[in-house]
């Protein structure tokens, strides 16, 4: 690996006598890590995972783990018990803190590790918007979202200047993981090096204040901001903190070191490892005069090293508005008047009937034990979407005028006057829900993710759910002792 001369060049001058140990750590093995999905595992429950782990000091349900173990080809993958993500990535999120009921955003939220980390964190309540400008991008996102059984998450396809007026003071949180020069890509992608140059940090500089803007005026007075990268670029990090508080000041910062993530490292024991937070010498020349509020807030900035933690190294700030005003023309809009577009012409969607309603409920009544939990009440949330109809997560009331990939929960699809239930129903669910579930060794649950057919009971008949060490793998229908497979085509291995 041959790093860039101009990057090496400018570290040396920032880190000083530490930047020996930070180009020698580029020679290490780079780290590997998954986060428990705790919508379907509680990290005390970790016996069912066959692998060796070690618990990440900075999110309580990441791990390390053993590259050589391959956990991201394992069934228990395929069945939304745990992403994989890159360590210290995961602090991010911890940071943000989100809580049960918050009306979150993840603005750049492609894979899908943050938007996936921040829904756990949520808990089913709430509501979690998922943006992507990038429509390949976003597709990857919606599958991850479908896969750790989200059911409380929009997936939109929309520029952040689009999303800022189509939801103006209506989040309570919202993440900025900005696209940046990704120089803490180096250790694990060469394509990241070959990319990397001055100018293009320069470039991402200005795209991130663009993007940072417009989430300021989807932040609601009291919500809370938290801005990550990457990268090591003061440009891109330390410099896009001071300018948002020169042009905001309603904003405040507010210290990692009295977060929960700092409480998260301190529990764990992690003294020798805490990060660095952001330096006075981080901060550059071109911003002119620093005054020491200044100076203070970008050392409440926290910043992790890959010579000082194990990890890619990361960096990240998190601000409060404390005011009314918003942005420089001063609008603030409720969260309960979402600003309306104009009418859609997108006739893909629409209401379910009343006599689709009674059809609906009749047939999910065949798969599940109990009213799905409550269908009757959620009634009023389904909509169709050509011929699929999704269970809309509470918080918002239309997506006219948005481009999205996934509304909600996908619970059914509609065939020719009948019902077939969705895929992403059965990621959602709890196996004991459904009325027949099929409990697979791995042999048979490798078959049924290929695509094959597999033997079952000759008393199951109809809809059944495939189900792998207790976690829902997807749909099958049952016939004569044989299981005929409805796990989706795109996702077969």
């Amino acid at each position: 690996m041959e790093l860039p001369e101009d990057f090496k060049k400018r570290m040396e001058e920032l880190l000083g006598n530490e930047y020996k140990s930070f180009i020698l750590s580029y020679k290490d093995k780079k780290q590997s890590g998954l986060r428990v999905n705790t919508l379907k595992l509680n990290v005390q429950d970790l016996g069912c995972l066959p692998f060796k782990l070690e618990s990440i000091p900075w999110a309580y349900e990441g791990f390390y783990y053993n590259e050589e173990e391959r956990p991201g080809r394992h069934l228990l993958h395929e069945a939304g018990v745990y992403y994989i993500q890159e360590p210290s990535a995961m602090s991010v999120v911890s940071l943000l803190a989100p809580e049960e009921g918050d009306l979150v955003c993840d603005l750049c939220a492609a894979p899908g590790g943050k938007s996936t980390h921040i829904a756990e964190r949520l808990k089913g309540t709430g509501l979690l918007v998922s943006n992507e400008i990038s429509q390949a991008r976003a597709k990857i996102l919606s599958q991850n979202i479908e896969r750790l059984g989200i059911y409380n998450a929009i997936v939109c396809n929309e520029p952040p200047d689009r999303m800022a007026c189509r939801f103006p003071g209506f989040f309570d949180k919202i993440l900025v993981d900005a696209p940046c020069s990704g120089e803490g890509m180096f250790r694990k992608d060469n394509k990241a090096i070959e990319e990397w140059s001055t100018a293009n940090s320069v470039m991402c500089a200005r795209r991130q204040k663009a993007i940072l803007e417009c989430a300021g005026r989807m932040l609601k007075p009291g919500g809370e901001i938290v801005y990550s990268t990457c990268t090591f670029a003061p440009c891109e990090d330390e410099d896009i903190l001071i300018w948002f508080l020169r042009e905001h000041k309603e904003y405040k910062i507010q210290d990692w070191k009295s977060s929960s993530l700092a409480g998260y490292i301190r529990e764990r024991g992690y003294k020798s490892n805490i990060p660095e937070s952001g330096r006075k010498d981080f901060i550059s020349e071109s911003l002119g005069n620093i005054s020491q509020e200044e100076r203070e807030a970008a050392e409440g900035s926290l910043r992790l090293w890959p010579h000082k933690t194990r990890g890619e190294g990361h960096f990240a700030f998190k601000l409060k508005k404390e005011k009314a005003c918003s942005t420089k023309n001063g609008v603030y809009i409720n969260k309960n008047n979402i600003q309306k577009s104009k009418k859609s012409t997108d006739k893909s969607f629409r209401p379910v009937s009343k006599k689709e309603l009674a059809v609906l409920k009749e047939f999910l009544e065949e798969i599940f034990i109990t009213d799905m939990a409550g269908f009757n009440s959620y009634s009023k949330h389904l909509i169709f979407w050509n011929d699929m109809v999704y269970l809309m997560p509470d918080g918002i009331n239309s997506i006219s005028g948005l481009k999205v990939l996934r509304p909600g929960l996908n619970i059914a699809v509609h065939k020719k006057n009948r019902f077939e239930p969705a895929h992403a129903l059965a990621k959602a669910i709890k196996p004991e829900l459904a009325r027949q579930c099929m409990e697979c060794n791995g042999i048979q649950a490798l078959k049924y993710i290929h695509g094959e057919t597999i033997k079952c009971k000759e008393e199951f008949q109809g809809w059944i759910l495939v189900a792998y060490n207790g976690f829902p793998l997807g749909w099958g229908k049952a016939m004569e002792g044989i299981v005929k497979n409805h796990y989706p085509k795109g996702l077969r291995v």
